[in-house]
């Protein structure tokens, strides 16, 4: 006989609903974040998990774990797989702004207690290319729109 039913613990992965004006949104969390931030520039090179555990000398799994968010990496593991990238921790932390910054924040600084003029990244650039498998980190440019 199944008790589902009766279980008392709403679903965590539900979203709760609509919040009531004025309640500030949940802040996100960093690994989750972050490891968003790696997925996608991963994906946006066109690498695989592979190529890049093996250039950062990371686990394949563990890779993956950071990339959803499941695990909170030390920042030495950030910036082997950030260099994997041919970013530094700079550039990675730039790509995280967007989802650390909360919108309200961003569209009206003047709305928060400790006011935060809004950053955005205009532009990382990669120099002189996309690195190969195990050649080191690449120089990466990043610039900021004011």
């Amino acid at each position: 006989m199944s008790n589902h039913s009766a279980n008392p613990q709403p679903d965590a992965h539900r979203s709760p609903g609509p919040r009531p004006r004025g309640q500030a949104a949940k802040e996100p969390l960093w690994r989750q974040v972050v490891g968003g931030a790696l997925r996608g520039e991963r994906q946006a090179q066109g690498r695989t998990l592979k190529e890049v555990s093996e250039a950062a000398r990371i686990s394949m799994p563990y890779l993956s774990e950071i990339e959803r968010g499941r695990k909170e990496a030390s920042s030495e593991v950030l910036a082997a797989a950030a260099g994997a990238l041919g970013l530094s921790l700079a550039d990675l932390l730039a790509l995280t702004q967007r989802d650390l910054v909360p919108a309200d924040r961003r569209t009206r600084p003047e709305a928060s207690a400790a006011p935060v003029a809004p950053v955005q990244v205009a532009s990382v650039t990669r120099l002189p290319g996309r690195p190969q498998a195990g050649s080191g980190p690449a120089r990466a440019q990043v610039r900021l729109a004011a």
